[in-house]
């Protein structure tokens, strides 16, 4: 969300940040829209402003026993007041139309950003590791071709997509013994490395938010297809980074208190609406998933450090669980609508062959702060100020998931658990077939 007044005092620098994002200028029109919102309030002001001095020639008239002139006054102020609903509703409407238009935009990216059309304007950032086939990994000198993950949790019998669509439709899976638990063991340790060693407060939010909340963080009103609504007129949540950002919306913290650090493991719900005939095979792209996700809420001064620090310790996960990876600075073509500047990382899945997404993590400035009304307190005084918000995934546990299977398989079609989950498996070392 932009504030106009900065608009109307940078409106080249603000079209240069939109041609950025493969969009056409727009501050024109939106000073026209500003234009008939201040004309609309100086009307209704004005209006107003007649009716009280009306009001006081009433008084003298009256004072002075000059009936007609009295009566005519008042026939003016009944008009005005007449016609003062109409003019509210233009203000209220051409406001409205302002607001709405601005919700729309996508956050400008950061100078630093690399162009692009799409991801393949990504750069590479950093490389971790070696792929497990090569010279060196694990399943080298294996001779056996890596599978991926669906072919060998459905051949280990405890990972069942048939039974899944007959309850609830396609992108959902039923995991069963091991590899459940595996599952509910990689989101448990992740959460345990955010808040034992990161420094972030562990927080079960609810699953359900209102419409403010999905506003804020940016994906209402664009990204609504997206998204599950309930009867009851609530969302579930796509994400964590909607409830746990919002919990500083419509408060003014103290800067003593910032940087706030939040992480969650919730289940996740999405509608996939964009992806038809994507990765329709496998756990890739789910309508339900858990995610390990973290949030900072911090000062504009320290949100480039926060960022890097952010995306450091979803790294950490990955390190810990000895996968390759790489990490990528996301074009402005690529970028997330609420985002200023985005990295993902991307692990590499040997059944595949390829790189996967498995965390995002991005800044937004003081974008969702504006939406949400979320401002600090400088500890030097004066005017309250506008946090800045950052999310990043810490990381997907469905992905995570999929990359130790892939990663750690073995020619008889068993799977070698990470040392660092084997205390999380209560010892079990390897997921055979039973």
């Amino acid at each position: 969300m932009y504030d106009i007044k900065w608009i109307r005092e940078n409106a080249a620098a603000f079209d240069t940040g939109l041609k950025r994002r493969g969009l056409e200028p727009l501050s024109a029109s939106l000073l026209a829209l500003d234009d008939a919102r201040r004309a609309a309030i100086a009307k209704a002001q004005a209006s107003q402003e007649r009716r009280n001095a009306l009001s006081k020639e009433i008084g003298k008239a009256m004072g002075a026993k000059d009936v007609a002139l009295a009566e005519q006054l008042k026939a003016e102020v009944a008009s005005l007041k007449e016609l003062q609903p109409q003019l509210e509703s233009e203000e209220k409407a051409a406001k409205a139309e302002l607001d709405d238009t601005l919700a729309a935009i996508p956050n400008t990216p950061k100078d630093e950003v690399p162009e692009g059309a799409d991801e393949h304007g990504n750069v590479v950032k950093s490389v971790h590791g070696e792929a497990p086939e090569k010279a060196g990994g694990r399943l080298f000198g294996q001779n056996f071709a890596p599978k991926e993950h669906f072919e060998l949790g459905e051949a280990l019998g405890q990972m069942d997509f048939e039974t899944a669509a007959k309850l609830s439709g396609s992108r959902f899976v039923v995991l069963e013994r091991q590899i459940a638990r595996l599952s509910r063991a990689i989101g448990q340790f992740m959460l345990d490395t955010h808040t034992e060693e990161h420094g972030y407060t562990e927080v079960m939010p609810p699953l359900m938010v209102r419409d403010d909340a999905v506003f804020g963080v940016g994906q209402l009103p664009k990204f609504e297809e997206d998204l599950f609504r309930t009867t009851t007129g609530h969302w579930l949540i796509s994400t964590s980074e909607v409830t746990l950002t919002n919990l500083v919306r419509d408060a003014i913290a103290d800067e003593a208190s910032l940087p706030r650090r939040y992480t969650a493991l919730t289940p996740c719900f999405r509608s996939e609406a964009g992806s038809a005939g994507r990765d329709t095979r496998g756990m890739l792209r789910q309508h339900q998933f858990e995610k390990v996700e973290l949030v900072s809420i911090t000062t504009p001064e320290k949100s480039a450090e926060e960022h890097e620090r952010m995306l450091a310790c979803a790294e950490a996960v990955l390190k810990k669980l000895d996968l390759h990876y790489r990490v990528m600075t996301l074009c402005t073509g690529d970028m997330g609508f609420a985002s200023q500047k985005t990295y993902d990382i991307e692990v590499w899945l040997p059944g595949q062959k390829t790189y996967r997404e498995i965390s995002s993590c991005s800044v937004c400035g003081d974008f969702q702060a504006r939406r949400m009304d979320a401002r600090y307190r400088p500890k030097e005084g004066g005017a309250p100020r506008f946090v800045h918000t950052l999310n990043g995934s810490g990381t997907a546990v469905g992905r995570a998931l999929i990359a130790v299977m892939e990663n750690y398989q073995n020619a008889d079609g068993s799977i070698t658990v990470p040392e660092v989950l084997v205390p999380y498996m209560r010892g079990v070392t390897k997921i055979e077939k039973a």
